[in-house]
């Protein structure tokens, strides 16, 4: 069996201001109406020889990927939370360790959540070819085919063939200048790396024990201190922040004489900026590729993307981004895209929250959104999903009014239990210990009004949470 890995802990900077820490751009569905983790895991799913899929997440996303995952209807997954972030050397032997428990010769199939792959098919001919390779105890990876002389991604030189659609890896390049790129395209000898590996767990963690002894004695410390929460393997803090932070490529791949390469065109792409998506996007006459109410007098070669009921009207521009939320703006040209990662770093150096949360935030019972706050009030849109409950808990420092506008709300304050239908309403007095369950099979909808001297999130206590937060 071929177990996939899915490696779920970007951040996807250079798509602010859609993608952001909370939900960052592999839980998005920035082409089609999957995400793009749902659309890497319905290509494994494709896979007939596809054992049960280990996803590597952060641990702040973890209601996510499981809310996504039962949107697939995919019931058997692991997911491993990762406390603090490590790159992928580290995230791949925990996965190794984890497979090897019910199987010490899986393949390991290892994939980032956030690529784009317009060719499913071919991707999985290329990974049916690198198997026999897997099986010789050789380690994989998946090199793209040049479509051009690209500087955003780093490169590998292959060197000699050695076996039916393989290549021994000569050489792993960093991103090149645009002169040293067309070099290299034009003497077909490189192709982009995908960051995307096919091997045995044994094998790889024998050679993390060769190349990178730190590394593999980390994983193995925190795999044997994880623990079960819920459909979850909680990985320790302590322990896992003990681990170097280091890539495969760093760690592995650029030191082992194992390294195989196997070539795939499969209309591959990272989707690391807007440029990217741009390029991967239907287009319109024009060249344009828009989403959303946009109106285009005289432009061309542009990306628009607004949100519901935001019109963006471009006249007479040529080569720009646009990206409209409810809280935030991007404008930029193609050729700055890559450099909007710097707005993050500028809002984090600010003390703002605008790469952190969307205005409308997801929690592991349904959704708020922040559509109004001033000087000691905030009104919130929440939708609660049938059966899902709030914590009980209470606040020091506001009260609270609830009206339902649609659905049913079973609502506790203090020692009451009462029920609430649409276009009724209560009031939380400040310090009161409540809750909010929707005990109906359709969504519930309220709008609730804050009041009070602090409204921030972390003026919670929690005494009972069925998402294991108290």
């Amino acid at each position: 069996m071929i177990v996939p890995v899915i490696l779920s802990g970007g951040s996807g900077t250079r798509l602010w201001p859609l993608s952001r820490k909370n939900r960052p751009k592999q839980f998005l569905a920035l082409m089609g109406g999957e995400t793009l983790f749902q659309q890497t895991m319905q290509r494994v799913a494709r896979m007939s020889n596809a054992g049960t899929p280990i996803v590597v997440c952060s641990d702040d996303h973890r209601f996510m990927v499981a809310e996504q995952l039962q949107e697939l209807h995919v019931e058997e997954a692991s997911i491993l939370l990762e406390p603090v972030p490590r790159n992928t050397a580290p995230a791949i032997a925990l996965a190794a360790l984890h497979a090897m428990t019910t199987d010490p010769e899986a393949l390991l199939l290892v994939l980032p959540a956030d690529h784009l792959i317009g060719d499913s098919r071919s991707f999985l001919d290329a990974v049916a070819k690198a198997v026999p390779f897997a099986r010789e105890d050789l380690l994989v990876t998946f090199g793209i085919r040049p479509s051009g002389p690209e500087t955003g991604f780093g490169y590998i030189r292959h060197g000699e063939a050695c076996g039916a659609g393989g290549f021994k890896v000569d050489q792993f390049v960093e991103k090149p200048t645009l002169e040293i790129a067309e070099g290299y395209v034009a003497s077909g000898e490189y192709e982009w790396n995908s960051g995307m590996f096919l091997f045995g767990a044994r094998r790889f963690l024998a050679e993390l024990d060769t190349h990178a002894p730190d590394v593999a004695r980390a994983a193995r410390a925190t795999y044997a201190t994880s623990s079960r929460d819920l459909d979850f393997v909680r990985l320790d803090a302590e322990t896992m922040a003990t681990s170097p932070d280091i890539s495969i490529d760093y760690a592995v791949m650029e030191r082992t004489d194992r390294a195989v390469v196997v070539p795939v065109d499969c209309n591959w792409s990272d989707i690391g900026s807007w440029s990217a998506l741009w390029q991967a996007s239907e287009k319109d006459a024009d060249n344009n590729a828009f989403e959303g109410d946009v109106i285009s007098i005289g432009s061309s070669n542009n990306l628009v993307r607004t949100h519901d009921r935001h019109l963006v009207a471009v006249v007479g521009v040529e080569d720009v981004v646009v990206v409209t939320t409810p809280d935030a703006t991007l404008v930029t040209t193609m050729a700055g895209a890559q450099d909007v990662k710097t707005v993050v770093d500028e809002l984090k150096r600010a003390g703002r929250r605008e790469h952190l949360f969307h205005r409308k935030v997801y929690r592991p019972w349904g959704a708020y959104d922040s559509i109004d706050m001033g000087e000691r009030f905030q009104v919130k849109r929440i939708v609660v999903r049938p059966g899902a409950a709030l914590s009980l808990q209470m606040h020091h420092h506001r009260a609270e009014h609830w009206i339902v506008v649609s659905g049913t709300a079973e609502v506790t304050c203090n020692d009451k239990v009462f029920l609430l239908a649409e276009n009724q309403s209560t009031y939380l007095p400040l310090g009161s210990t409540h809750r909010l369950r929707n005990p109906g099979k359709v969504p519930l909808e309220l709008i609730e009004v804050q009041s009070g001297s602090y409204l921030g999130e972390d003026d919670i206590v929690r005494f009972e949470d069925v998402y294991g937060r108290s």
